[in-house]
């Protein structure tokens, strides 16, 4: 009980919105928490290593690997699949759509937890229901196909966990051109572990004649992955980067947060762009092996799929294209940005916008030339994903250095919600449901099927454009908004709570 004139309690101060400290945030309630860490003289946690820091990127790069092969190992096996369980272009799009809606919708939840308490805990959480299910979908029988979708959906609990959350914690590992770098490093894995996901998903397919063994590989790789989170992966300060280590911690609401971010012009456009990208690439991967192995029937160079296994070369050389294109293009991507960064303060965006509308003729062209020339069709499909790629590393860079640390996790959580209800989630459904509905009014054959796909790839191109055209608007916004972040960081506002009462030494020898 406190007497009257007495101090204020360390435990009855107000807690300031912003101050910099300890990075476990208390007021959160992180796990992280120590009992240390309870008291106004605790030390200060010691920063992490850079041996340690470059350890934890090589696992997070591991793991984000292996999320985009399990990812696209279902295209690679599309054509078994749909033999498998006798069904439409529409119906196998329902797979990657329930998938990646289950992953948008749990998104924004893993956001909100990973802003407050222990990210690394939550992943682990998340990685383990991505193992199990994962696993799970591989033991369908051929009259379960609502099954492997259900299944499908609790995959994205996983890979939502994963994908919201690693990002954040390589911003607060690194910052500057370092950070460019590592974050470059880590999405060049999202091309690479789509490409080899539908080299793994074929391969396996092919040589034991049963698609089920291709869902079977990624989890157990996943396992060793979920052994190394445990015991290499620190859980870093939010901030610690930009702070040396001590790190950021903010009080704000979950509704505070949101109308943060609404307000932030260069993330709200960004996150537009990134959408029409997501759109535009989750189409692609999905349809584009079906399409080539189409044009590849409708030229005579091969026989129609009667029954599984398929001939996989199609999904091998695309996967292979796709993960060259990943590395050259995301690698270029970066140099690039970190070449003209200082030279021209919006070029970021701008690098975005550059492959966006650069991509788009090169698939109006792939399109049309795959009933001709599928070696020119395959030129063209590389030059595509190379400009596409240029954009995967800028674009996490982008978030990172636009939106305060304390909000990333959120900020990242949003931004995959939007890109894929509006981009990869209905995509690949709305693609196959175009097609089936110019191919309705016509004789089921080869040739037909061939032409109603090829002509709902031609949303691809457009869609492209449009992202390209929300780059160039990001590119006006882009400098204000990441110098007022820069200006928080280094000049943290503090909310000045009440002087405190002189206590009553103070006020006996004012007495005397």
């Amino acid at each position: 009980m406190k007497t009257e004139g007495s101090v204020t309690s360390f435990q009855d101060r107000p807690i300031p919105r912003w101050s910099l400290g300890s990075s476990s945030g208390l007021h959160y309630g992180s796990f992280v928490n120590s009992l240390a860490s309870l008291t106004p003289d605790a030390k200060e946690k010691p920063a992490i290593s850079p041996r340690q820091a470059h350890i934890a990127v090589a696992v997070l790069c591991y793991i984000n690997l292996l999320n985009y092969m399990e990812r696209y190992t279902i295209a690679g096996v599309l054509f078994n699949i749909q033999k498998f369980f006798d069904i439409s272009d529409s119906t196998a799009g329902l797979l990657q759509t329930v998938f990646i809606c289950s992953f948008l919708l749990l998104a924004p939840l893993f956001g909100y937890l990973g802003d407050r308490y222990n990210r690394k805990y939550i992943m682990i959480g998340g990685l383990s229901v991505w193992l199990v299910t994962a696993a799970a979908s591989s033991f369908v029988t051929d009259s379960s196909f609502w099954l492997l979708v259900l299944l499908r959906g609790m995959v994205g609990v996983g890979e939502a966990s994963y994908s919201t959350l690693a990002p954040t914690i390589i911003g607060d590992l690194f910052t500057g051109g370092k950070r460019s770098v590592m974050i470059c490093v880590f999405y060049v894995f999202i091309p690479v572990g789509s490409g080899l996901g539908y080299i793994v998903g074929a391969g396996c397919a092919t040589l034991t004649g049963d698609w089920r063994w291709a869902l079977r590989i990624t989890p157990i790789l996943g396992l060793v992955g979920l052994v190394l989170l445990v015991l290499l992966c620190p859980n870093p300060a939010r901030g610690a980067a930009e702070t040396h280590g001590e790190g950021v911690t903010e009080q704000s609401s979950y509704l505070e947060d949101i109308k943060y971010l609404l307000k932030n012009k260069s993330y709200v456009l960004s996150s537009c762009g990134v959408t029409a990208m997501a759109f535009l690439t989750g189409a692609l991967a999905f349809w584009m092996p079906t399409f080539l192995s189409r044009a590849q029937v409708t030229q005579g160079i091969r026989e129609p799929c009667q029954k599984e296994p398929c001939d996989p070369t199609d999904s091998l050389i695309f996967g292979a294209v796709t993960v060259v294109t990943g590395i050259a293009g995301g690698s270029l991507g970066t140099t690039l940005s970190r070449w003209f960064r200082d030279k021209v303060p919006n070029a970021d965006p701008l690098i975005c916008a550059v492959g966006m509308l650069g991509s788009a003729p090169c698939l109006f062209i792939t399109i049309f030339v795959a009933s001709a020339s599928i070696p020119a069709t395959y030129v063209f499909i590389f030059l595509g994903e190379l400009l596409l790629s240029l954009n995967w590393a800028v674009l996490a860079d982008i978030l990172l250095y636009v939106v305060i640390p304390t909000k990333r996790a959120t900020a990242e959580a949003l931004q995959i919600t939007v890109l894929h209800l509006l981009g990869d989630a209905g995509s690949p459904y709305l693609l196959g449901a175009i097609s089936d509905a110019i191919n309705k009014s016509k004789p089921a054959t080869p040739g037909a099927s061939f032409r109603s796909l090829k002509y709902s790839l031609l949303a691809c191109p457009t869609v492209g454009i449009l992202g390209g055209l929300f780059f160039l608007l990001t590119s006006r916004y882009i400098t204000e908004d990441r110098n007022r972040v820069q200006r928080l960081l280094e000049d943290p506002p503090q909310e000045q709570g009440p002087a405190p009462e002189p206590s009553m030494e103070m006020s006996n020898k004012s007495n005397e």
